[in-house]
């Protein structure tokens, strides 16, 4: 059984310290949710600058995020601590990828069913999540919350489907 939660030796650590969104992973309850609301707004301006720069920053975001979780769980001592929330990052950006910029409550609402579906997803880990959950290191760290973040884009996308269908 790996150990989710881990002591935070010092914020002072650069790796600590982007791997925990600047401290948002240090809250004591539900850090990966407050990661991913930390996300959210980044995302949001990002989502103006057009999805192939979009996809260009999701990619930046992944390589650096593989090493940046890396390095800060063997700073921490703790193979996947709870308070890393880069890959909530990557995940939530994963889901909203394609989403257009808000620019009415409709649109809003988009993000809003994005941020729950990404956490249902990276809470109840269905297969792969799971699986990609017990890899070492931070190509494991960060593989089931892409893997999240890809069942929520989805899912996502077939409900703005179905609801384009409908209305």
């Amino acid at each position: 059984m790996k150990t989710r939660r881990g002591p935070v030796r010092t914020l002072s650590n650069p790796w600590v310290l982007m791997a925990t969104g600047f401290g948002a992973g240090l809250t004591p309850k539900a850090p990966g949710t407050f990661g991913t609301l930390l996300a959210l707004p980044f995302f949001v301006v990002a989502a103006y600058a057009g999805w192939v720069t979009f996809a260009i920053v999701l990619i930046v975001m992944l390589g650096t995020g593989i090493v940046i979780c890396d390095q800060a769980a063997k700073v921490m001592g703790v193979k996947d601590p709870g308070s890393i929330v880069w890959d909530e990052f990557v995940g939530m950006g994963i889901t909203v990828f394609g989403l257009a910029p808000i620019v009415s409550l409709g649109d809003a609402l988009w993000w809003l069913i994005a941020f729950v579906l990404f956490r249902i997803f990276d809470i109840a880990k269905p297969w792969p999540v799971r699986y990609f959950d017990e890899w070492s290191g931070g190509l494991g760290i960060m593989l089931d919350d892409v893997a999240a973040g890809l069942y929520a884009l989805c899912c996502l996308q077939l409900m703005i489907l179905v609801h384009g269908l409908l209305s």
